[in-house]
C-alpha cells in the first residue's frame, strides 16, 4: 500500500507531536476569535470558561447520551441543564424538553412535533403549512424541506419585525404552527411574539419561539433593566421555545435545547421503533448517538458561571454593544438597521458601498459577516469583544472614509461565509457549487 496523499489515510500512524504540529499549522489562518477579531460563529466568554468547558468535554468525550442506563451521569447533566433552561424561559409546571446538537436540530424537532401533533389533534394529513417570518433562520426552511411542510413567509415591517397583521391573512385550515424569533439573527430585533402567539391560540394551533440566540441572554438583559418585548412562556399561546447553549450559554459546540409547554407535546418529537431485531429502539431527538461531551460541557458551563456569572457577562456584552452602536452612528454615512433588542445587530453605509467597508475592515484583520436585503455588515457582540471596541471603531472610521465614493454593488452576501456571490451569478447554483467544492 502506497503512502497516502495530503489529508488521506496514512499507511503508518503519524507521531503525536507531528499531528499536533500539523493542526497548529493548519489553524494559522483561522479566524482569531480569542483576540475578539471575529464577530460571528464563536461565542467566547473568557479563558476560565473555556478551560472548564474543555475539561468537561474531554472527560466525557467517549460517552453516549443515547443510553441513560449506561451513562446515568449524562442523564443527570441533561436533566439539570434542562431545569435551568426551563427556569430562564419561565416555563410552566409540567413543561419538558431535550438537549439537541444545535439550533437547526431544535427547529427541525419543533416543526416535526407540530406536524405529528396536527395529525392527531387536527386530523390533518398531507399538505401542512406553517408561518415563518422572512427574517427567521433558514433552518426553518430546511425543516420544511426535510419534513414535507410548506413554509409560508410572513413579511416584516420597516422595523424588521414580523408583521402580525399580515400573518393573520396568511392562516389557512392547513396551518399548524406560527413561528417568531427572539431575536431574529439578521437585525437583533424580537418579533411581536404576543400577537403571533395570540393568533396561533385563536386558531387552536401551536406557536414556537426561536430564541436560539436570545434564550441565554434576554433573561439577563431584562434583569439588568432592559425593556425587552414579551417573548417567553409568560406570553399566552407560546407552546415551545428553543435556545442554543453554545451561543450565549458559552457551552461547547453541539449544545442546544428545546422546551415544550407540556410533556404531552414533547412526545411528538420522539421516534420509536419497537420491532427492530437489535432491540426496541427509542430516540428522543434526531440524533441517535448523542455526544456526551457536549452535554457535560453545557452542564459544566452553567454550573461554573451560575446566574451571577451570566449576569456579568450579559452586562459586559450589552455595554460593549451599546458603545459599538453609538460609535457606528457617529461615523458619517453609517447607520444601524432598526432598533436592536439584543447584543447583535447590523449596520450599513447610506450612500456608498457597504461591502467595500467590509473589505477594508478585513484588510485590517476584522472578520464581519455580510448580509443582504439590504446589504449590511453584522456583529455578534460577546463579553470578549469589550476589549476591542475602541480599536474596532477607529478602524471602522478609516474604512468608511476609504469606501466613500464607491457606488453600492449588486452582489449577494452568503451567510456565515464572510463573502458574497459574484454579480450576475445564479445564487442557488453558486451556493451548491460552493458546498460541492468546500467539502
Amino acid at each position: 500500500m502506497s503512502e497516502a496523499g495530503p489529508g488521506g489515510l496514512p499507511r503508518k500512524g503519524v507521531p503525536y507531536a507531528d499531528v499536533i504540529a500539523e493542526m497548529e499549522a493548519a489553524s494559522a489562518q483561522d479566524a482569531d476569535w480569542r483576540a475578539a477579531r471575529t464577530w460571528s460563529l464563536v461565542y467566547h466568554a473568557d479563558r476560565a470558561v473555556e478551560a472548564i468547558v474543555q475539561a468537561a468535554y474531554s472527560r466525557f468525550m467517549a460517552t453516549n447520551g443515547l443510553s441513560p442506563v449506561a451513562f446515568p451521569s449524562l442523564k443527570r447533566f441533561e436533566s439539570e441543564v434542562m431545569a435551568g433552561v426551563r427556569t430562564l424561559l419561565r416555563a410552566p409546571d409540567g413543561a419538558a424538553g431535550s438537549m439537541t446538537s444545535g439550533g437547526t436540530e431544535s427547529l427541525l424537532l419543533a416543526v416535526k412535533a407540530a406536524r405529528d401533533w396536527a395529525a392527531v389533534h387536527r386530523r390533518l394529513h398531507g399538505e401542512y403549512e406553517f408561518l415563518v417570518p422572512e427574517t427567521a433562520h433558514p433552518a426553518l426552511y430546511k425543516a420544511a424541506h426535510y419534513l414535507g411542510v410548506r413554509p409560508v413567509p410572513v413579511p416584516v415591517g420597516p422595523d424588521f419585525r414580523a408583521d402580525a397583521d399580515a400573518a393573520r391573512k396568511l392562516v389557512t385550515p392547513r396551518t399548524i404552527l406560527v413561528v417568531g424569533s427572539a431575536p431574529a439573527f439578521p437585525h437583533g430585533v424580537v418579533d411581536p411574539i404576543g400577537p403571533l402567539a395570540a393568533l396561533a391560540a385563536e386558531h387552536g394551533i401551536l406557536c414556537h419561539v426561536d430564541a436560539s440566540v436570545g434564550g441565554m441572554m434576554l433573561p439577563f438583559l431584562e434583569r439588568l433593566g432592559h425593556t425587552i418585548p414579551p417573548w417567553d412562556f409568560r406570553v399566552p399561546g407560546v407552546t415551545s421555545i428553543s435556545t442554543d447553549l453554545h451561543k450565549y450559554g458559552y457551552a461547547a459546540k453541539g449544545a442546544s435545547a428545546i422546551v415544550y409547554g407540556s410533556r404531552a407535546l414533547r412526545r411528538f418529537q420522539f421516534f420509536v421503533q419497537p420491532g427492530w431485531p437489535g432491540g426496541m429502539y427509542a430516540s428522543p431527538t434526531l440524533a441517535g448517538t448523542r455526544p456526551g461531551g457536549a452535554i457535560a460541557a453545557a452542564w459544566a458551563a452553567m454550573r461554573f458561571l451560575g446566574e451571577d456569572g451570566y449576569l456579568q457577562l450579559a452586562r459586559t456584552a450589552s455595554e460593549a454593544a451599546s458603545r459599538l452602536m453609538a460609535g457606528i452612528r457617529s461615523i458619517p454615512g453609517l447607520f444601524v438597521l432598526g432598533e436592536p433588542d439584543m447584543t447583535l445587530f447590523a449596520f450599513a453605509a447610506r450612500d456608498f458601498d457597504t461591502y467595500a467597508v467590509g473589505d477594508s475592515m478585513r484588510r485590517r484583520g476584522w472578520r464581519l459577516d455580510r448580509q443582504q436585503l439590504p446589504p449590511s455588515l453584522h456583529l455578534v457582540v460577546t463579553a470578549n469583544h469589550a476589549q476591542v471596541v475602541d480599536a474596532f471603531l477607529e478602524d471602522l472610521g478609516q474604512s468608511a472614509a476609504e469606501a466613500r465614493g464607491q457606488a453600492p454593488g449588486v452582489a449577494g452576501a452568503a451567510y456565515g461565509m464572510l463573502g458574497e456571490a459574484p454579480a450576475g451569478t445564479d445564487a442557488e447554483d453558486f451556493l451548491l457549487d460552493f458546498l460541492d467544492q468546500a467539502l
